[in-house]
């Protein structure tokens, strides 16, 4: 079983300056490498607390990249519909480059109107600008020469610089929360898949989790080849409580940035996101208990860890917890904890 670490930025000015949040990150990405943790994965936000502070994935792990040697470099997620198609494979393929092959393309449609309403983006266009942007993606990392003829993008002849090292191309994912098209369009296409339970409704989640596999199989992948990264909570200390009082604090500031940025949500609607707005009530609805309750984090003592780790497995199958360690408020000797308990005492408890 596979391991990796999320940083995603959601603190207060008063908790951490963004300079010394990336410090931390880096210092954590380093140690991650040397624990075996698999992966190390970044967001793409703008204008809030909640993940603003990283509008460019590629720049914070092209860092990570300079400084370690095996681990993986996740975007999760940039997102397709605010960027040229040509424009976004070639960071990402620049990014493949500077970390000798390490890439892992996680693309998402975002979800925060703000966000659309700055880039010019309408909410309608988010999934057939987020799908014909990948089919271009791919086919620039894939063919030498490349028309493209598309609804929102056209351009002729390019030649894609520079080329990924990864053959085909990088491993693309999917992020997929509460829509079933998106898992199905990520199986169709041979696409793995990210998934945030804590964002999703009870239940649900796991259905779609079984039509994205079956879906794979049917579409000739190879049955079992399908990866699926989980994001989740992990605060981790020698005693229960002890845990228990450092993740409330950090988990109540995640859920505070959280509530500021889909607020933005009143008032507006889209068939392109349906659902939003129970999703939002129910963000809006969450605790710190809540979080726990749904499993949707790593909170406690290793021992009780490796039971909420296997509780995930039982949940959706082979999966890799994509954990969130520090969230902008956490010292040093927080988030270097954690990563250590659970690469020491949680990781060797589940073999690759």
């Amino acid at each position: 079983m596979k391991f990796g670490i999320n940083f995603f930025p959601s603190f207060r000015p008063e908790d951490s300056t963004t300079a010394d949040y990336f410090a931390q990150c880096l210092r954590l990405a380093v140690r991650a490498d040397e624990l075996g943790y698999n992966s190390v994965k970044t967001v793409e936000h703008s204008f809030y607390d909640y993940g603003g502070h990283s509008t460019n994935p590629c720049i914070f792990l092209s860092a990570v990249a300079a400084l370690t040697k095996r681990i993986r470099m996740m975007t999760g997620a940039v997102i397709p519909a605010f960027h040229h198609p040509a424009h976004l494979a070639g960071d990402l393929s620049m990014l493949d480059n500077m970390s000798r092959g390490r890439l892992d393309a996680g693309m998402g449609r975002a979800f925060l109107p703000k966000e659309f309403e700055v880039y010019g983006v309408p909410l309608h266009e988010s999934r057939p600008r987020f799908e014909e942007a990948i089919g271009a993606i791919k086919r620039l990392w894939t063919e030498d020469s490349v028309t493209h003829k598309g609804k929102y993008w056209q351009f002729d002849e390019v030649h894609l610089m520079p080329r990924p090292v990864q053959q085909p191309h990088p491993p693309i994912w999917i992020a997929a929360i509460s829509s079933e098209e998106s898992f199905v369009f990520a199986a169709k296409n041979g696409f793995n898949i990210m998934i945030v339970p804590y964002a999703g409704k009870p239940g649900q989640l796991q259905e779609f989790v079984k039509i994205y596999r079956k879906v794979w199989a049917e579409s000739g992948h190879g049955a079992g080849k399908e990866k699926i990264q989980v994001s989740q909570f992990c605060y981790v200390a020698e005693s229960a409580k002890e845990a228990r009082a450092g993740f409330d604090r950090i988990a109540t500031r995640y859920i505070e940035t959280f509530a500021d940025a889909v607020v933005s949500w009143k008032g507006v609607s889209s068939d392109q996101y349906p659902g939003y707005d129970k999703m939002v009530a129910s963000i809006l609805a969450t605790t710190p208990q809540k979080i726990i309750d749904t499993n949707s984090g790593f909170v406690g003592t290793p021992d009780d860890v490796v039971k909420q780790v296997q509780q995930l497995r039982d949940t959706f199958g082979e999966c890799e917890p994509s954990m969130q360690i520090n969230f902008g408020g956490s010292t040093d000797e927080e988030a270097f904890r954690t990563l250590n308990l659970v690469g020491q005492q949680v990781m060797p408890k589940f073999p690759d």
